[in-house]
């Protein structure tokens, strides 16, 4: 493991880049334990504070884990895709919320990845990933939900499909798709949605998926995409006229 003192680069990003590489490329191996801070400090000759720092980067990222007493130091992680998913829906939400993704690039990629979870878990899915979707969709169709509640409950929707297929990746990737437009929705919900069009697709989508019709699901899939794209230009187009944009 080597850095570059003569680098712009941050040492301590430096020796956590040079960490997570040697992880990566299985030179450190799972539950193996790290160096002392003293070793690596003086392996990368740099101070101990430097060393510290680029050891709380890698628990930051769930990449080691510090465990105290005699037996203690900083092991390598065990990282599951769980513990992953909210540190991906925290970047995918700064994505969207600093306008570096645009709306309509996060949803044709959301729509996309969801529509192949809709053939698999019209194929996949258990009575329990049904009962969820069937739940919400009554749940949305109560007068007084909140709007908050509402968008809450869209996103429950969505990730009991995708959880339906029986893929742990696809579960992983969507969770940013899915549960980071949720601020976005939030806007749209306000203004222009349409409740009823939307339990009458979520309807149309539960219908395919328990009859094991994956296409129909696409179909009903590619229809809500349709109707959040809609909604979010009229959206924009009025908020452009009126200067919020």
């Amino acid at each position: 493991m080597q850095i570059d003192p003569n680098s712009n680069v941050d040492l301590s990003a430096q020796i956590a880049q040079a960490i997570r590489d040697a992880i990566m490329g299985g030179e450190l191996i799972v539950d193996e334990r790290l160096p002392s801070e003293s070793e690596l400090a003086d392996h990368f000759a740099v101070s101990r504070p430097t060393v510290r720092e680029a050891l709380k980067r890698l628990a930051a990222q769930s990449l080691i884990r510090t465990q105290r007493g005699a037996s203690g130091g900083a092991f390598v992680n065990r990282l599951s895709y769980p513990e992953a998913y909210a540190q991906h829906i925290t970047t995918a939400t700064l994505l969207l919320s600093m306008n570096a993704v645009s709306f309509e690039t996060a949803c044709e990629a959301r729509y996309a990845m969801e529509r192949a979870c809709a053939t698999l878990s019209a194929r996949r899915r258990t009575a329990d990933h049904l009962a969820t979707m069937r739940a919400e969709i009554f749940r949305q169709q109560q007068p007084g939900l909140t709007d908050e509640a509402f968008c809450i409950s869209d996103v429950a929707f969505h990730r009991a499909l995708v959880d339906g297929a029986g893929n742990p990746v696809l579960s992983y990737q969507l969770a940013g798709a899915v549960e980071a437009m949720q601020p976005l929705m939030n806007m749209i919900t306000f203004s222009a949605r349409s409740r009823e069009a939307i339990v009458r697709l979520h309807t149309d989508i539960a219908d395919a998926i328990e009859a094991g019709d994956g296409p129909a699901a696409s179909t009903a899939l590619t229809a809500l995409e349709c109707e959040t794209l809609t909604l979010a230009q009229t959206v924009f187009a009025a908020r452009a006229r009126t200067g919020k944009g």
